[in-house]
């Protein structure tokens, strides 16, 4: 997609002078889209950068992004509330799926499914990393803003940039501009509440609420209207559930580890032969399983999950050529 180019705005004329300034919400929502901006593009020169052209690089620096929220590693990270983003574990190792996904040939070749992941990927990123995103960074003002989210309001220079965004045109009215907030106040209420949660053993429970919360408006918000209530879209997904193509489609599981895949039949989880995809109840059905299974290995091999997490967090530099930048270059413009 195009550059996209540092907008410079001087509060004042006197120069090396601070001028105090009173952010707004709508304000607050457009400084924190740009971390979304910035995570996903490579730096062209002083003040500009490229939107990663590579879908499966997206999609593994999302995951890095994800596993850096849960690992209190992301900028306004506490390590001290390590788990309590708990949906963005779950989260790493699905974008990391998808890009998995994106990098089969025999996914390529069937350009409406190949593109429909890409896209649902990209604006569940766009979106969900900017509550998350909020919430670490201005704690203060989150509650006060959580319900004004808006990006047909956001300010001119981040729309302009915005515009550089894949499927935006088509993306941002499918979701509501990212203002429908019903099951993130849900979500973000049990995230506070481990927070306060001083009894590890009581934790457990409200990290599954977070979880559920945000797979909620994952599937519902986001991805049915987006990509599975598409007409082309979800004809090649009953398409790939005929005998004859199957093996043209990549398989429908979730891989708890960094790789693609696994024989140990306990570190995945594979949805059912009768699972419909791109019907929303019959998807959570699976989904709900895989987060169950997610959420005993989170609890009884923690070391080993959050060592995978780890990995995958280190993706968040990857380039286009599958190279890692030097973090130098990924600093906001």
């Amino acid at each position: 997609m195009g550059d996209l180019v540092k907008t410079v705005a001087p509060t004042n004329t006197t120069e090396k002078s601070c001028t105090e300034v009173a952010c707004d919400c709508n304000d607050m929502w457009s400084i924190v889209q740009q971390f979304s901006t910035i995570r996903l593009c490579e730096q062209k020169g002083k003040g500009s950068g490229k939107i990663l052209q590579a879908y499966s690089t997206r999609a593994k620096r999302i995951a890095a992004t994800y596993a850096r929220f849960y690992l209190e590693t992301e900028d306004g990270g506490n390590p001290d509330f390590k788990g309590r983003h708990y949906w963005m574990a779950l989260g790493a190792f699905a974008s990391k799926t998808v890009a998995c996904s994106l990098d089969m040939l025999r996914v390529e070749t069937l350009q409406t499914v190949f593109q429909g992941l890409g896209k649902g990927n990209l604006w569940l990123f766009y979106d969900i990393s900017g509550w998350h995103y909020y919430y670490n960074k201005y704690r203060q003002s989150f509650d006060l803003c959580v319900n004004q989210r808006n990006a047909a309001k956001y300010l001119r220079p981040v729309q302009e940039q915005m515009n550089f965004y894949p499927w935006k045109d088509e993306a941002l009215p499918k979701i509501n501009n990212m203002s429908d907030c019903t099951y993130i106040k849900v979500a973000f209420q049990k995230t506070s509440e481990f927070e306060g949660q001083k009894n590890v053993s009581k934790r457990p429970p409200i990290q599954m609420a977070n979880l559920q919360a945000i797979a909620d408006h994952e599937q519902g918000v986001i991805l049915q209207p987006l990509i599975y209530a598409d007409p082309d879209f979800a004809k090649w997904v009953r398409r790939q559930r005929c005998m004859l193509i199957q093996w043209a489609s990549p398989d429908l599981q979730l891989v708890f580890n960094h790789a693609c895949d696994t024989k140990d039949a306990l570190l995945k989880s594979v949805a059912p032969d009768d699972t419909v995809l791109e019907n929303l109840k019959s998807r959570m059905f699976w989904i709900s399983a895989a987060a169950s299974k997610f959420h005993h290995l989170m609890q009884t091999q923690t070391a080993y999950m959050e060592k995978e997490l780890h990995t995958i967090a280190g993706w968040v530099n990857l380039s286009d050529d599958g190279l890692e930048l030097d973090p130098a270059y990924m600093q906001p413009f």
